[in-house]
């Protein structure tokens, strides 16, 4: 679990997911989103600190579970074949499960927060395999 590889790719995972997603979720899909959401809960200012916190926490999980899924064979594929499932699982299972029971945003906001969502965990899961590929055999 704490092992170099899963460490060195929680580090780089961390901070591929901080600004990758400031990119997509910060910048480019900001005045998307404004028009599909039906309630706007974001805080004016973001707390930065726990954003960063988060993103430590959810790539340590999520390293330490490809560490375990890959059984010592890693690739760029695998790897981004891992973090697009982890993105069904938030996209379309967390995000239709939302839609069901809350109403924060339209229909439309979720689809297209789903498909986001699986680019970008499998872009992340590509990350943490190279980081593997690359450390594993040094351990």
């Amino acid at each position: 679990m704490f092992s170099k590889s899963n460490l060195l790719a929680t580090l780089v995972g961390t901070i591929v997911m901080f600004f990758l997603g400031y990119l997509i979720w910060g910048i480019a899909t900001v005045d998307f989103f404004e028009e599909h959401s039906i309630i706007n809960t974001m805080k004016e200012v973001p707390d930065m600190g726990m954003i960063a916190l988060s993103n430590l926490i959810a790539v340590f999980a999520l390293s330490t579970l490809y560490g375990k899924w890959a059984r010592g064979h890693h690739s760029l594929s695998q790897g981004f074949q891992f973090g697009a499932w982890i993105g069904v699982f938030t996209g379309l299972g967390l995000g239709l499960l939302n839609y069901g029971t809350t109403e924060l945003m339209d229909l439309t906001g979720y689809m297209a927060e789903a498909v986001l969502e699986i680019v970008f965990y499998g872009i992340l899961g590509a990350i943490i395999a190279f980081v593997y590929q690359k450390t594993a055999s040094k351990e």
